[in-house]
């Protein structure tokens, strides 16, 4: 009984590290897509939080001949904000 508890231990703890360590690859890849899509000007920085963002998202504001790219519609939200109290958003 004690044998059996131990293989199938083992086996969940083998199945386990292949999930996590298949986890920790995608993230590791999704980093270096996100670098190379930064580096080639598919996307551009938020100028609220700073994360990147495709150039060609949804959430945009125009500022004169500017068009600003945010991630989500609070960032976009500050940035009005900002604009209307007359503060520099650069951080």
């Amino acid at each position: 009984m004690l044998i059996k508890f131990l293989i199938f231990a083992v086996a969940a703890f083998v199945v386990w590290k292949l999930f996590m360590g298949d986890r920790k690859q995608k993230q590791v890849r999704d980093k270096k897509q996100e670098e190379n899509l930064a580096a080639s000007g598919e996307m551009v920085k938020d100028p609220i939080c700073g994360t990147y963002v495709r150039k060609d998202g949804d959430i945009r504001v125009r500022q004169g001949d500017t068009v600003h790219v945010f991630c989500s519609y609070d960032c976009r939200d500050k940035f009005i904000k900002s604009l209307e109290a007359g503060q520099d958003t650069a951080e």
